[in-house]
Parts: C-alpha cells; structure tokens; sequence
C-alpha cells in the first residue's frame, strides 16, 4: 500500500518538472497520471541501455529517466494532435 503512495506522489513531482520544461498545463490527475506514465516509458528506455536484475518484471526508472519518459510522453501526445 505504501509502494503506491510513494508511485503517486513521485509521479506528481515528475509530471510537475516535465509539465514545466514541456510548457504543458494539466490539472492534479493529469500531473500525476503523466508522471506515473512517464516512469514506466521511462524505465523502458532504460531496458534499451540495461537489463534489470534476474526475475524482475520491470527496470527501476529512477528519476531522472522517469522525467525523460514524461517528455518523451508529451512529445509523442503532440505529435499526434
């Protein structure tokens, strides 16, 4: 139950720092929705450069891929509008 607090309020920061360098204006959620989001693209451009440890489903993002992730998110979502 804590993991997923702490997913939360990590992921609002990184939505809030992306938000900020992508000049992007979403609301509570979206913030945080973009950030969580942005945590798993990020730790799966980090799968393209590491391989995670034996038996873990998902590569630690860590956090400074997970606000990669949230650009490159944002970026793909203008493209396509």
């Amino acid at each position: 139950m804590l993991h997923i607090l702490w997913s939360i309020i990590v992921g609002f920061i990184v939505g809030l720092i992306a938000g900020a360098i992508m000049h992007t204006h979403l609301g509570l959620i979206g913030t945080t929705l973009l950030g969580i989001v942005g945590s798993i693209v990020g730790g799966l451009i980090a799968r393209l450069f590491s391989r995670p440890a034996e038996g873990s489903t998902f590569h630690p993002a860590g956090f400074v891929m997970s606000i990669v992730g949230a650009i490159v998110l944002v970026f793909i979502v203008r493209m396509f509008t």
